[in-house]
C-alpha cells in the first residue's frame, strides 16, 4: 500500500463518516450558524439603519443650531439696539435736567442780581435823601442865619399853604 493512494475500504469509511458527519452538519450544524449570521446581519443592518438615523438628527441639529446662532445673532443686534436707544434717551434725558437745572440756576442768579441792584439804588437814593438833606440845611442855614430873613421864609410858608387849601376848598 501506498502512502498516497488509499485503500477502498477506508475510502469507504471515510465517505460514510463524511455523510454522517455532513448529516449531523446539515441537521442541526448549519441551521445555527445560517441563523446567527443572519442574526449578525440583521444586527448590522439595524446598525448600519441606526447610523443613517443618527446622521439625520445630526444634520438637523447642526441645522437646528445654526438656526439658534442666527437667532441668537439677530437677539444680540436688537439689544445692542435697544442698549444704544436707551443710552441716547438718558444722554438726551441728562442733558435735558442740566439744562433746566442751569437754567434754574441763570434765574437765581438773575434775580440775586436784580435784587442786589434795587438794594444799591435804595442805598444810592438814601445817600442822595440823607446828601441833599444835609446841603438843604446847610443852605437854608446860611439864608436863615438872621432873624429877619426866618420871619420871611415863615410868613412865604404860610401864604403857600392858604393858597394851597383854598384850591383844595374849590376843586
Amino acid at each position: 500500500m501506498s502512502l498516497l493512494i488509499p485503500d477502498s475500504g477506508l475510502l469507504f469509511w471515510m465517505l460514510i463518516s463524511f455523510g454522517v458527519v455532513f448529516f449531523l452538519l446539515a441537521k442541526f450544524g448549519f441551521p445555527i450558524i445560517t441563523k446567527s449570521v443572519e442574526k449578525r446581519r440583521g444586527y448590522i443592518e439595524d446598525s448600519l439603519e441606526d447610523a443613517r438615523k443618527a446622521k439625520i438628527q445630526l444634520a438637523k441639529v447642526e441645522e437646528d443650531s445654526k438656526a439658534i446662532v442666527a437667532e441668537a445673532n439677530k437677539e444680540q443686534g436688537r439689544v445692542l439696539n435697544e442698549a444704544v436707544e436707551q443710552r441716547d434717551k438718558i444722554l438726551a434725558n441728562a442733558k435735558e435736567e442740566a439744562s433746566k437745572i442751569s437754567q434754574k440756576e441763570l434765574d437765581t442768579a438773575k434775580a440775586q442780581i436784580q435784587k442786589e441792584k434795587e438794594e444799591a439804588m435804595l442805598s444810592i437814593r438814601r445817600e442822595v435823601a440823607a446828601l441833599s438833606c444835609d446841603i438843604a440845611e446847610k443852605i437854608i442855614r446860611q439864608k436863615l442865619s438872621s432873624e429877619e430873613a426866618q420871619m420871611d421864609m415863615i410868613e412865604k410858608m404860610l401864604d403857600e399853604v392858604s393858597t394851597l387849601t383854598k384850591a383844595e376848598k374849590t376843586a
